[in-house]
């Protein structure tokens, strides 16, 4: 099969995305495929032109563009078929704010939030008590996150984020473990336990450094408490109208409350990445993983 495998782009976190997109050519071409790669930050204004050859798209982009929806309404346009959620989905997930709004139209378990569109007046003060987590509303691999004790923090934290072009989420801090479930199809895969080994929270050097979390999978939690994983993970993803794959990280509290906090629809993909160590649990190796992404792919066009 002739694949595009599409990475890079110009989001903060390209780097990722390359790594990531690295380890996918090799595998496909261990299985015989033949891959043409493009990274968007030089090949985005001939992209339409190299997907008509080819007969399927791999995106493996995070941030803007890619999780926001633009490429696949682009792929979309010439009948090029690719992995995961359509535009509309995918803009919904990267967008924090619009996602808790529809997980709390729906009843599902997200915290109090705060969306702040543009900085604020210096007389602003949050809704929210401190201490505050602050986040990028679009942003992933929690890159321009952090926590505020009060106005000063919280303005160190925010201003960066307002100066990348991007607006901010607050939200509680939540105090717990965190658990991530991958969705491969309609069926949850074991969800994974996640412990940083520095730090208290999830942050870019425990994702992506080698040793900079203990990921236990599957989790070591009760069977009922993982069907509630389970089941929820799937709600969101049809929730936000999602398909193919999708990713949704919680938090678990002391008294084993879930309190889920976004979901990706473009999951990492490097040698650290979440959903292909579940697949592993299920007895998927990476190769396989792809080849079952591209099968999905190719039922949603039909």
């Amino acid at each position: 099969m002739k694949i595009l495998l599409i990475a890079g782009g110009w989001s903060p976190e390209r780097e990722v995305s390359l790594t990531g997109a690295r380890a996918m050519r090799d595998a496909l071409v261990a299985r015989g495929h033949s891959v043409t790669f493009v990274d968007l930050l030089e090949g985005f204004d001939s992209l339409l032109k190299t997907a008509s050859g080819h007969d399927f798209a791999l995106l493996n982009l995070h941030g803007r563009p890619g999780e926001d929806g633009l490429v696949q309404a682009l792929l979309d346009r010439v009948g090029c078929p690719y992995q995961g959620a359509g535009p509309a989905g995918s803009f919904l997930a990267l967008n924090k704010s619009a996602a808790k709004q529809l997980f709390r139209h729906a009843g599902l378990p997200t915290a109090d939030w705060e969306f702040l569109p543009c900085l604020p007046p210096t007389s602003w003060r949050p809704k929210l008590p401190f201490p505050i987590f602050v986040k990028s509303n679009t942003g992933g691999s929690s890159l321009r996150t952090g926590r505020a004790a009060n106005m000063d923090e919280l303005r160190q934290v925010y201003t960066p984020i307002f100066a990348a072009g991007d607006e901010v989420l607050l939200e509680p801090v939540l105090h717990g473990r965190e658990v991530t479930c991958g969705i491969l199809g309609d069926t949850p895969l074991p969800p994974i336990l996640i412990e940083p080994i520095s730090g208290d929270f999830f942050d870019y050097q425990s994702k992506y450094a080698a040793g900079g979390a203990r990921e236990i999978c599957p989790a070591p939690i009760d069977a009922a408490l993982t069907e509630q994983v389970q089941a929820l993970a799937l709600a969101a993803h049809k929730v936000l109208g999602l398909r193919g794959y999708s990713r949704a990280d919680f938090i678990l509290g002391p008294d084993d409350t879930l309190t889920i906090l976004e979901v990706n629809t473009l999951p990492g993909m490097t040698a650290t990445s979440l959903v292909p160590q579940e697949a592993a649990a299920i007895g998927l190796d990476f190769g396989q993983l792809l080849e079952r992404l591209i099968e999905l792919g190719l039922k949603n066009t039909r």
